[in-house]
């Protein structure tokens, strides 16, 4: 199929490709400076899907995202209060660290689809082009670029900035890098309505946060807005150790994953036993430690599309986040000049990004240590005092 933009070819000015919380953020503080954007997204709808479990914004990236995009207050509104206790048990269920939440702490918690639908409040109508994938994107000359949608048809832009994620379409523009398995494969489940349903495993978990861990392999939980549970069973395995599981067999993939925790406690064992609906597998991916690239016209990109990582730094949101900010902003104070612009933001997306990559993977390492779960165990601690003083 010929994809070459003729003289009634569709143009966008600015072209967002993704609608997750970046690319929102993104649009909503462009949409603040007089700047209109195109978002697609290949959802149907904003009500396409769920859109998640709970996260935790800090207050120097996701909140001061929030912030510039003048929503911090309906973000307030919005919060999960004790989203911020605390949990850490080891294999035997055996409490390491406890932590309540007195309302002090600076990581409020809010549900992913909370938050999503606050950014997309702020949007004008329209903004948002659901049902609208992106197959493929070339450069034309002078920073433009043509789009090709998954239907065939295309368009072009001034400025394309690619949000859209772990598989980007719009990566191989800028990068060769592609996300390579880390090592650690994810099984997520539910307990659904838990006090009623599941109150041993509601009273394990507790009000926020959840980890037990052990001989490589571990339970992460939290407590969602709606009384579930949200669970994910984490392991050190190969990459191929999935497949191996028929996840159309609830029934089965449980008893297959259980045989990974038979040493366990009852108590953490119950929390795959007892899950409801179907069990989800997670490869968990990463791009190097550190990606980036040469100043390329007229394209960059954000989030998860820029720098992947494991989430055992818990900052993928927050970052995606304040690099929309900061790219909005960039965009904002140099008017008709989109390359300066963008050099000055990728200058503070890089190394903001390789940081918080290599803590991540340092996340990773703490997690699944051999003597876990005393290392997660001490970096609290640590944080606490580093918090106090």
């Amino acid at each position: 199929m010929d994809t070459t933009p003729t003289a009634g070819t569709p143009h966008h000015p600015v072209t967002v490709v993704g609608a997750g919380l970046g690319g929102l953020v993104l649009a909503r503080v462009l949409h603040l400076h007089g700047i209109g954007a195109a978002v697609l997204d290949l959802e149907a709808g904003r009500d396409a899907r769920t859109q998640g479990g709970m996260l935790d914004i800090h207050k120097d990236t996701g909140q001061a995202a929030l912030r510039a995009a003048g929503l911090y207050e309906e973000f307030r509104a919005r919060v999960h209060p004790g989203g911020q206790a605390l949990r850490v048990l080891d294999r035997q269920a055996r409490v390491a660290l406890e932590e309540k939440d007195d309302g002090t702490g600076d990581r409020p918690e809010i549900d992913r689809g909370d938050l999503r639908d606050i950014l997309l409040d702020g949007l004008p109508q329209g903004t948002v082009r659901w049902g609208a994938k992106v197959a493929g994107a070339e450069p034309l000359g002078d920073g433009r670029h043509a789009v090709t949608l998954a239907d065939g048809s295309v368009f072009t832009t001034g400025l394309l900035i690619g949000a859209d994620g772990a598989w980007s379409r719009i990566r191989p523009l800028l990068s060769p890098d592609r996300p390579a398995y880390t090592g650690i494969s994810f099984v997520e489940l539910d307990l659904l309505d838990a006090d009623a349903r599941h109150p041993e495993c509601a009273r394990l978990i507790g009000g926020g946060m959840f980890f037990a861990l052990g001989d490589h392999k571990g339970f992460l939980a939290h407590r969602e807005t709606d009384g579930s549970l949200h669970v994910y069973t984490a392991l050190r395995a190969d990459e191929d150790w999935l497949s191996t599981i028929d996840f159309t067999d609830t029934e089965g993939a449980k008893a297959a994953l259980l045989e990974h925790f038979g040493t366990w406690a009852p108590d953490l064992r119950r929390l795959v036993a007892e899950a409801d609906g179907p069990l989800v597998p997670r490869l968990i991916h990463a791009l190097p430690v550190g990606h980036r690239w040469e100043r390329v016209p007229g394209v960059t990109l954000l989030g998860d599309a820029a720098h992947l990582m494991s989430p055992f730094a818990g900052e993928g949101a927050n970052l995606a986040m304040i690099d929309g900010a900061d790219l909005g902003l960039a965009l904002a104070a140099h008017p008709g000049d989109t390359e300066a612009a963008l050099a000055a933001y990728e200058a503070v997306m890089f190394p903001r990004g390789e940081r918080t990559a290599r803590e991540s993977a340092q996340g990773q390492e703490t997690l699944f240590d051999d003597r876990a779960p005393q290392p997660l165990v001490d970096m609290f601690s640590a944080f606490e005092v580093r918090q106090e003083g």
